[in-house]
């Protein structure tokens, strides 16, 4: 059972039970939650708690039950209440969380069965999800909250609302009906506590007893040792002095499983009841060393509910730490860290994880004292995210005055993250004893005792630097409260942001009174694989079973940016167990080299390196851990070359850009820049983004034997690609390489390209060694290797007149394409107007090659960074004209009926202009603009900032011949239909639309209806899963087969109208029999004439607008995103609730984008953000509280499927608004002190970027280093 450590492995290989999802084997996304249950002995009473699989000792388990997301309900008997809602909810799209979170909420009841909201949401913590923005998950658990806690709990719910729209559509007035009610909650099943498995009574027997003897594991590399008493423990570290002792293997665990970390012998101390022992005395609370972070947190809760406050204080601050500390589950698992009495100070830490005990000590418990009277204590931490994030710096302060008087006694302070380990403040704080006045003296003593070197490990120096000051005038600030003295400056500081959970208010037009009630068009319907999801039935593509003699291919990828290859030497790797062969350029059968888009692409690099990451070879061997400890053996001797440089400004620099290089200009643009009031020049970089899709990157290549097929179950949102990459690597036709694609665990444009290489070196395996061959990236492999968002810098020059109109603007966009062109591209040009008529623009796009791992497409593919650019125009003309950046957009709008981009495409501006109207509207934005005028007007420390943007996106492929869909329909004699598409369901729910227009046009209902995975066996060439363009293409060929298929039964129906559809089915005249039909769709015409910068780039333009308000904490750079309307155009919505889940998630993955998701690279090109735990996706905490999403009503487009609209990447954009806002914010505050309204902000803004852009006395203290003095930790590509 060692050879397999952990129990997600166990779940997944030998118990066969694949709901449990492996998302990233850190414990940071929390996709493999599961329940563990234990009878404690101490209490008599059996404990449920929540764990990451991922990290959780299959041998630490000894006594326990674990339940999983099988365990609690099923399609095939009852589903759980849980599993129930959260599909109902919506609160599922690609459904690989889905398992994740039902385990959180269905843990939560089995403790708790009648929560409150903040107990939801501290269960949900440790969860994240990439689709649906968390609302509607929110919204199916709140339902089982007491009603009085549920605030709002169906927001108007059954609510219809006649509206007359002030749209004129075929010059009348349309009233229309509104509803706000996506799911009703009408027949749901009740929780049931008899539906629960119950504790296995020979546990609870075994559990009663006590335990006597140790527990002795062994497998081929590892022995875990699980003593039952402290005797035992101590013998055993006096024994094996170097063997780690571990509980929660919450840091052991990482590090072996993700750092290939080795530790022969590993001690369990759990089982150890002197540890877990909690005691309260006269002088505080002793806890034992093994008591969970949750069990500290529980206790400090129920003394600081209990007891009067004086006596809490130290309580009161280590549980602001602890609420923000790791998700749930890790804390769950988590301890504190040998058995002499000694001060918990900074010589105990003598490193990161590590400690002055000596080999042969453990520790027993902590003692955490109670409080006493003059004496203060307060923590404090920033992180990249408020929860679930390690601090970038934290700090612990505690200060004793002389019994009634002002007068410092002692003075404590401690800071994490500004060193190796803990630092202690000694000197600052001797020299501060005895005195009154200590704020100016203390900062300057602060920041000359704080040393930290310009090239730390962790980057962020002087942002780290004035976090210490920082924190330290917060205290001051507190200290001074508490004491009741008075004050000049406000105590807004002192308020920390409070996480709430999302709510929200949505609305949507109701389909007209005529259409059949048994048509499901336009209703807001369930995602059809959604109970599957719930349940973890749904199987992705890890998911399927292994097959006898199935191998695990690991990849080899370059450790230097560019260099020569030397020599590859795989003799170590193949000599080791399990190891069957080896794979590199000379092994691929058919081509290695192939052009992408007139670029060379190597699957093997042959000769030369040119990105840290980039695939050199591959092993295969008969378990994923031989393969991945054997690639770890390969050795590539390298000869570094010249040049190498991994930014935009290096690139430019060399005129380093690839051939693709396009320009589209409108006007005159000379003779605009001499006619103008002003002119503005300036800057904006944007960062990138990593996909996390929750399933990583893979396949299972299986060799059929017979005519050399072969087939793939892979993750790809573009099949036929794929099948035509493998094709070419094996030199076979296509015609023998079947791809099928289930459905994907998120996808946002990373499957698409990437993939099809991933899947050649597997198949190449596959062939080579006659077996099936399985591939599933790591983590940190996949973000290594795939890459994602391109980097851009945007720089503009702009003629503008005092009123705010432009006249002119003159923009260059480079893009960081990294080392291959791949599929970077210049569309951002074709963005680059948004809802704005600049009578001459001009726009240059140049990608720029650079020696990091080729960017990719990403959710938006270029929209959100040009868009983003020409907000950053309008709202810097608003600042040097001295206007509200709403009155400069307004002004600069297109107005007419009808108008052209600046490519010449027609089109009418009227839905954007409702768009905007409506959300100003329902935003309320201006009584929140004076609102937050007066607030910022109240409040030193904190700041608040709204904006509104609104938004013409471009749905549709600009290269025409992709645009094209295809579908094959199948009548079977019982009146069942089958439908097979080109699309890929990765969440978006085209299977769910697929099915909708399949029943409208055959009046069956969905029950009847089935639709098949995506093969290319059974739809050859289907264009891309993309460009929001695949309900578009795949839904007017399904509704095409339907309506052909009806067309032939259509006399049998005429001259038998009251037979059943089965029987019209069967008496289908022979001639026509075979009630099989397969259409495709093919778009109008869409390309770009970039000579002439002319033509239709796109079939049709989605509309939009959106609303934010952000309050930033200026002494952190900490901002709280407070609320969010937005009004969208999607024209008739097929689906209410699957468009409002796409534009939340849209919008919430663009909060990431444009606030929190930073990659780090260092100065030698390695990717250093290569997991959860370094790179941050928006969780639980960062959504705004209110998050009000509705869709424009009487909004038609007859370009497209019964008038809807492509959804999918349009929303990312609208996050800008956050961004905005946040720069509105920091205005604020530099007005305040008397600085400039405009200031650079780069994209992402995180706490950082937010704080040293507040510039005050505190930043003043850490200068930034003269560049070139210094070798930075990180680089901004």
């Amino acid at each position: 059972m060692l050879r397999q450590n952990h129990l997600h492995v166990s779940l997944l290989y030998i118990v066969l039970l694949t709901g449990t999802k492996y998302g990233c084997g850190g414990g940071g996304c929390g996709a493999c939650t599961v329940m563990v249950s234990r009878y404690d002995q101490i209490h008599n009473r059996v404990l449920h708690y929540t764990v990451n699989a991922c990290l959780q000792p299959i041998c630490t388990l000894h006594g326990a039950a674990v339940v999983t997301v099988e365990g609690i309900g099923s399609t095939k008997t009852k589903l759980h209440p849980v599993q129930e809602r959260i599909a109902k909810a919506h609160g599922s799209q690609c459904g690989f969380c889905t398992p994740g979170m039902v385990m959180s909420m269905y843990t939560l009841l089995r403790n708790k069965p009648h929560p409150t909201m903040e107990d939801i949401r501290e269960a949900l913590g440790g969860n994240l999800c990439r689709c649906t923005g968390y609302r509607p998950i929110i919204d199916g658990f709140k339902t089982f909250c007491v009603v009085s806690n549920a605030f709002n709990l169906f927001p108007k719910a059954s609510c219809l609302i006649q509206r007359k729209n002030d749209c004129v559509l075929n010059k009348c007035l349309i009233p229309c009906q509104i509803s706000e009610e996506l799911f009703h909650m009408d027949n749901v099943l009740p929780l049931d506590p008899s539906q629960d498995l119950i504790f296995p009574p020979e546990l609870m027997i075994m559990g009663k007893k006590r335990a006597c003897g140790s527990l002795c594991f062994q497998g081929d590399r590892l022995k875990l040792i699980s003593p039952v008493d402290l005797t035992n423990l101590l013998e055993l570290k006096t024994e094996y002095s170097e063997a780690p002792v571990v509980v929660g293997n919450t840091t052991i665990g990482p590090n072996m499983q993700l750092k290939g970390v080795h530790h022969p012998l590993i001690i369990y101390a759990g089982r150890v009841s002197d540890l877990h022992t909690v005691t309260w005395g006269k002088d505080g609370v002793s806890m034992g060393a093994v008591c969970t972070l949750s069990s500290l947190k529980e206790e400090m809760e129920r003394a600081v509910r209990e007891m009067e406050a004086e006596r809490t204080r130290g309580y009161q601050a280590l549980l602001q730490t602890l609420r923000c500390l790791a998700g749930k589950q890790i804390r769950n698992m988590a301890v504190k860290n040998g058995t002499r009495t000694i001060t918990l100070n900074e010589e105990l830490f003598t490193g990161f994880g590590k400690t002055a005990l000596r080999p042969d000590e453990v520790l027993l418990s902590i003692d955490i004292p109670y409080s006493k009277p003059w004496e203060f204590v307060s923590a404090f931490r920033q992180a990249q995210r408020r929860e679930f994030a390690f601090s970038i710096v934290n700090a612990g302060m505690k200060v004793v005055f002389r019994e009634g008087t002002n007068i410092v006694e002692s003075l404590n302070i401690y800071y994490g993250g500004v060193g190796a380990t803990l630092v202690k403040i000694g000197r600052t704080c001797q020299k501060l004893v005895g005195r009154y006045e200590l704020l100016a003296d203390a900062c300057c003593l602060l920041e000359e005792e704080v040393e930290l070197s310009d090239s730390a490990h962790g980057g962020k120096v002087e942002y780290r630097k004035t976090l210490t000051t920082s924190f330290f005038f917060k205290f001051y600030m507190q200290v001074l409260q508490e004491l009741r003295e008075r004050v000049h400056i406000q105590d807004s500081a002192l308020k920390p942001f409070k996480n709430e959970v999302p709510q929200g208010h949505h609305s949507f037009q109701l389909v007209s009174n005529a259409q059949s009630s048994q048509d499901p068009v336009g209703h807001p319907m369930m995602h059809q694989a959604a109970f599957h999801q719930a349940t973890g039935e749904a199987q992705y593509y890890d998911d399927i079973p292994p097959v006898q003699g199935e191998l695990f291919v690991f990849m080899v990828t370059s450790t230097r940016a560019h260099a020569k290859i030397i020599n590859i030497d795989p003799s170590e790797a193949l000599g080791m167990t399990g190891v069957v062969t080896f794979l590199s350029a000379g092994d691929v059968p058919g081509q290695n080299r192939r052009m992408l888009f007139n670029n060379p692409e190597e699957l093997f690099a042959e000769e030369e390196v040119s990105c840290v990451g980039q695939i050199i070879g591959a092993v295969v061997a008969e378990s994923r851990e031989q393969a991945r400890r054997a690639a770890q053996r390969v050795k590539v001797t390298y000869q570094d070359l010249l040049p190498v440089f991994f930014t935009i400004e290096e690139a430019i620099q060399h005129q380093s850009f690839f051939d693709l290089k396009r320009k589209l200009e409108r006007g005159d643009m000379d003779k605009a820049f001499e006619t103008v009031d002003q002119i503005l020049e300036d800057e904006i970089y944007l960062g990138g983004q990593e996909h996390f899709y929750m399933e990583t990157q893979g396949l299972i290549a299986v060799p059929k034997g017979e005519n050399g097929e072969l087939e793939l179950f892979v993750a790809s949102q573009h099949s036929a690609y794929t099948q035509e990459v493998v094709g070419i690597t094996l030199g076979i036709d296509s015609n023998k390489i079947t791809c099928h694609v289930r459905r994907l665990g998120g996808a946002f444009g990373g499957k698409v390209m990437k993939i099809a290489s991933l899947s050649a070196i597997t198949a190449i395996a596959a062939v080579k060694t006659g077996r099936a061959v399985r591939c599933v990236l790591e983590r940190g492999d996949d973000m290594l290797i795939t890459s994602g968002r391109h980097p851009f810098l945007g720089k503009y020059k702009v003629g503008y007149n005092n009123d705010g109109t432009i006249m002119a603007a003159d923009i260059t966009y480079y893009s960081n394409g990294g080392c291959t062109l791949n599929e970077s591209s210049v569309v951002t040009l074709l963005h680059m107007d948004n809802g704005y008529r600049i009578p001459n623009l001009r726009g240059r796009g140049l990608v720029c090659k650079t020696y990091l791992p080729s960017y990719t497409a990403f959710r938006g593919f270029g929209g959100p960074q040009g868009l983003m650019v020409m907000e950053s125009v309008l709202h810097e003309v608003a600042v040097k004209c001295g206007l509200p950046p709403q009155k400069v957009r307004e002004i600069n709008m297109y107005r007419e009926e009808e108008c052209y981009t600046h490519h010449k495409q027609l089109f009418s501006p009227r839905n954007m202009l409702r768009c905007w109207d409506e959300c100003l509207d329902k935003a309320g934005y201006h009584d929140r603009l004076q609102a937050i005028q007066q607030f910022n007007t109240s409040n030193r420390w904190k700041k608040r900032g709204i904006s509104a943007v609104p938004m013409k996106f471009g749905v549709g492929f600009s290269k025409g011949f992709y645009n094209q869909g295809a579908a094959l329909v199948n009548i079977y004699k019982d009146g069942s239909v089958l439908v097979a598409h080109g699309g890929t369901e990765m969440g978006q729910g085209i299977n769910t639309k697929a099915l909708q227009i399949a029943s409208r046009i055959l009046k069956v209902p969905m029950s009847s209806i089935h639709i098949k995975e995506t093969c290319t066996g059974n739809i050859p060439n289907a264009a891309p899963s993309a460009a929001s363009f695949g309900t578009d293409a795949v839904g007017m060929a399904v509704k095409d087969a339907c309506e052909k298929l009806m067309g032939r039964l259509k006399p049998v129906m005429e001259n038998h109208p009251k037979y059943t559809w089965q029987q019209w089915v069967i008496n289908k005249h022979p001639p026509d029999y075979n009630k099989l039909n397969i259409m495709m769709f093919l778009g109008p015409h869409t390309g770009v004439d970039w000579e002439n910068s002319e033509g239709p780039a796109y079939y049709y333009f989605t509309f939009g607008a959106c609303c934010s308000e952000v309050e930033i904490d200026c002494l952190t750079g900490d901002h709280k995103n407070l609320r969010t309307d937005i009004v969208m155009d999607v024209g008739r919505s097929l689906n209410p609730a699957l468009d409002i889940g796409q534009i939340e998630g849209g919008f919430v993955q663009g909060i990431g984008l444009y606030t929190i998701e930073e990659l780090q690279f260092s100065p030698e090109g390695v990717l250093m953000t290569r997991g959860p735990s370094q790179y941050k996706i928006p969780a639980l905490c960062d959504i705004p509280p209110q998050l009000n999403v509705h869709l424009l009503a009487n909004a038609q487009n007859p370009h497209a499927i019964y008038s809807s609209k492509g959804i999918g990447e349009p929303p990312v954009f609208l996050a800008s608004t956050i961004f905005f806002a946040i720069k509105e914010a920091v205005a604020a505050a530099r007005r305040e002190r008397g600085l400039g309204d405009s200031f650079p902000l780069s994209s992402p803004a995180t706490s950082e970027r937010i704080r040293m852009a507040c510039e005050d006395q505190f930043t003043e203290m850490a200068p930034s280093p003269k560049k070139g003095t210094f070798k930075p930790w990180s680089i901004n590509i």
